[in-house]
């Protein structure tokens, strides 16, 4: 009787130490046994990321893609097996790129902190700091993309194939510069501060097959290449000072005659240079064709600016934003990149048939300072800011300043309020019928890009 009482003493106490374990154990900080501090590894799975363990990842590996997406998304459904196919390849790369996705529409907080506005956003962090990803969406070609940001800053290449592989791998999303009898060192600086942006080589065993290939007839040289512009090239013969040296990388990352769309907007963000935009009617017709090819002549010698062209037929909302529609077409302008264009006095046109001759005349009297200054206005604006910010900031401006106007009528409302107003209280529960039916069909149609 005496031992059964000792063993139930036992199991009693047992149980108090097991509970008071349990206790302690509960009571300590849940950070403490947070998903933050599970090892992460690039296994060739997309990693699924909240706000429990993102900076634990981003701090973890030192190249990683992150898309911020939302489940009703169609882009982001149709991206999701392509990141799904790519990760597996990446991991294997001697210095792996891990890919991981956020479900943005549910972690707020993650998408406010990265400035998230429009759903897939992507965005590449380089040793945790974080790039935006305007790259290919197939898997193969996002391997070959994420490729370049493991690269080495300069790769040296040894014989004529090694340079045609080297561009080959490379593909057409970044330009390329090609270093000729040139020493590593003299480029290794931009190549660092340009990695994000462009291929750098150097290379130190070439015949006069690749001279005559890459149009370039002594040395030392550095080419420039735009796979994705007709590999379009610029020769730079000197001087190899770093003054003289970043200008030709900086000026040459654009091709010379950039054709504006939302993906080379987000581009000029960067460039400081004017713009002399030129605006056709069609980009595709034979005319424009010919007038792109002298406006790469143009291009070539005044390097200061940037020279673009759209068409009205494939961008009109932004065409029509820049003067008098009744304005004979083609027609030049010099744009900021922002809300400001000046007009040329007496080059309000391109007419005529000598297109090169009234090229000329625009750019001299744009020297001259023969011109007028004018403000962008209309959609135009719109598009543009939409493009670099996403459509759901531009949603956020509207509804703010209609608050603000709504505000404002209310307290004139207040100030001189009538006893009878039936038809104004009609009036105001319309209003509210429409404003929600406004909102449900914002949130219905999604944010794609």
């Amino acid at each position: 009787m005496l031992i059964v009482k000792l063993s139930t003493v036992k199991m009693q106490r047992s149980w108090q130490v097991l509970v008071l374990v349990l206790v302690s154990l509960l009571s300590l900080p849940s950070s403490s046994f947070s998903t933050a501090d599970l090892p992460l590894s690039a296994d060739g799975k997309v990693l699924e990321l909240d706000e429990s363990n993102f900076d634990h990842a981003i701090s973890s590996f030192d190249y990683i893609l992150v898309d911020f997406y939302a489940p009703w998304c169609g882009h982001c459904k149709r991206l999701s097996p392509e990141l799904d196919a790519a990760a597996p390849q990446l991991a294997k790369l001697k210095e792996p790129v891990v890919l991981a996705k956020v479900n943005a529409d549910k972690f707020t907080g993650l998408a406010k902190k990265y400035d998230v506005d429009a759903y897939p956003t992507i965005k590449i962090f380089m040793h945790g700091i974080p790039v935006d990803y305007y790259g290919p969406r197939k898997a193969e070609l996002i391997v070959r993309y994420l490729k370049k940001f493991v690269a080495p800053d300069v790769s040296i290449l040894e014989s004529d194939s090694s340079i045609n592989e080297f561009v080959e791998a490379a593909g057409p999303y970044f330009p390329i510069y090609l270093g000729f009898g040139l020493d590593e060192s003299v480029i290794s600086k931009f190549a660092i501060n340009y990695k994000k942006k462009a291929w750098f080589s150097v290379a130190k065993g070439f015949s006069e097959d690749i001279m005559v290939s890459y149009d370039f007839d002594k040395v030392p040289a550095l080419v420039s290449i735009h796979p994705s512009y007709n590999n379009e090239r610029s020769i730079f013969y000197g001087p190899f000072e770093e003054q003289f040296l970043e200008e030709f990388i900086k000026q040459s990352m654009l091709p010379l005659v950039l054709p504006i769309n939302y993906d080379t907007l987000k581009l000029l963000k960067d460039d400081e240079r004017k713009i002399a935009l030129t605006i056709v009617e069609d980009e595709d017709d034979d005319q424009t064709k010919n007038l792109i090819t002298l406006l790469k002549a143009a291009a070539s010698a005044n390097r200061e600016l940037v020279f673009a062209y759209v068409g009205s037929k494939q961008w009109g909302e932004f065409t029509d934003s820049f003067g008098d529609k009744k304005t004979t077409l083609p027609k030049m302008v010099i744009w900021d990149g922002k809300d400001d264009y000046l007009m040329v006095t007496g080059s309000e046109s391109i007419t005529g048939n000598d297109y090169a001759s009234e090229i000329s005349k625009f750019i001299e009297g744009y020297r001259e300072g023969r011109t007028e200054e004018r403000r962008v206005a209309g959609p135009a604006i719109i598009s543009f800011i939409s493009s670099l910010m996403g459509i759901r900031s531009v949603y956020i401006i509207v509804i703010i300043v209609a608050g603000i106007m709504l505000y404002r009528t209310k307290d004139d409302d207040n100030e001189y309020r009538r006893v009878d107003t039936p038809a104004r209280d009609q009036a105001d529960q319309s209003s509210s019928s429409n404003s929600h039916v406004e909102r449900t069909e914002y949130r219905a149609g999604d944010k794609e890009d």
